[in-house]
């Protein structure tokens, strides 16, 4: 059944209420460019096109969303109005699964303004094939644990991209195949970005008084802090366990002739994963041991220390 609708609508929503229907009803056609082909692609109205999922399916290194004009060049339709029955402007026709099972629903009509109301599948359109293009919605349940998906904040840390040969081609980097005959090398990038690694942990292990580097990173895993510089005991036995242990991991000893609050500030801010403060039982051979991550503190004898610094960072 053919439909006019009215030039004020402009979204699914608006489509849905004037069509009687709710957004699951309408099925979208989206106009891409495929490596300069067109393809048309058919999702149900409540979603968005993932064109990461649609690149890859497709297998294609360039893909872009056809402009309004370009869309009614190819169909004589802009878009809203342009549908899958008699699209013979494409070759290809990719559907989300989400259409796989829809019945008597809306599309564009090919003709602007116009949709049609009761379509099925099979009886009006055919589709090859069904897959998976579709964005997430929030609070969708995740097909493993079937628990609501979330929305968080990323951090990307490494990518990979197939790039074909369309650099290859221009740079003739090409190789012999069994035949003997020339081809170009299909190329890929693959990067991990250092400081965005290191963002990334960092956003995982900070507290507001500053960064706890996990063990195996850190700048610096054993952090010796003396309380008062003109005590030559303290200075002794932070000396002691600076030689003792700078040979084996990277250790910070802070010698300045500072206030204890500036110094455990700066501590902070450091972040190693052990830190040791040389305090006023130093002449008992005890010092005293920070964990930056839980904030506990306790005290330890020679003995001790070692063995909770091989416990925590080898």
């Amino acid at each position: 059944m053919l439909f006019r609708s009215t030039p004020g609508i402009r979204t699914i929503s608006e489509l849905a209420e004037f069509m009687q229907v709710p957004a699951t009803k309408i099925v979208k056609s989206v106009l891409y460019f495929a490596d300069e082909k067109p393809v048309l692609v058919l999702i149900r109205g409540d979603k968005q096109v993932n064109e990461v999922k649609l690149k890859n399916y497709l297998s294609v290194d360039e893909l872009r969303i056809m402009t309004d004009g370009e869309e009614e060049n190819l169909t004589g339709a802009l878009p809203g109005g342009v549908g899958p029955i008699n699209a013979t402007f494409v070759d290809t026709i990719v559907a989300d699964e989400t259409i796989a099972k829809l019945t008597n629903f809306v599309v564009g009509a090919n003709k602007t303004g116009f949709q049609i109301k009761n379509v099925n599948l099979d009886r009006d359109f055919s589709v090859a094939e069904f897959t998976d293009i579709a964005l997430v919605n929030e609070g969708e349940l995740d097909p493993i644990d079937h628990e609501p998906l979330q929305f968080t904040r990323g951090i990307e840390i490494g990518h990979i991209f197939k790039l074909g040969t369309r650099y290859s081609e221009s740079m003739k980097a090409n190789f012999l195949d069994e035949n003997g005959k020339e081809k170009p090398v299909i190329m890929g990038s693959y990067g991990i970005g250092v400081s965005r690694l290191l963002s990334a942990i960092v956003e995982q292990n900070h507290s507001e008084r500053g960064i706890f580097w996990p063990a195996s990173i850190a700048p610096f895993k054993l952090h010796i802090v003396q309380m008062k510089m003109n005590d030559e005991t303290q200075t002794k036995l932070a000396q002691e366990i600076y030689a003792k242990y700078q040979g084996k991991f990277e250790v910070l000893y802070d010698d300045r002739n500072e206030r204890a609050g500036v110094k455990f500030a700066d501590a902070d801010l450091v972040g190693a994963p052990v830190r040791v403060i040389i305090g006023k039982k130093s002449s008992e051979g005890i010092v005293e041991v920070k964990e930056p991550r839980t904030g506990e503190s306790s005290e330890l004898d020679l003995t001790q220390l070692d063995e909770f610094i091989t416990k925590e960072i080898g």
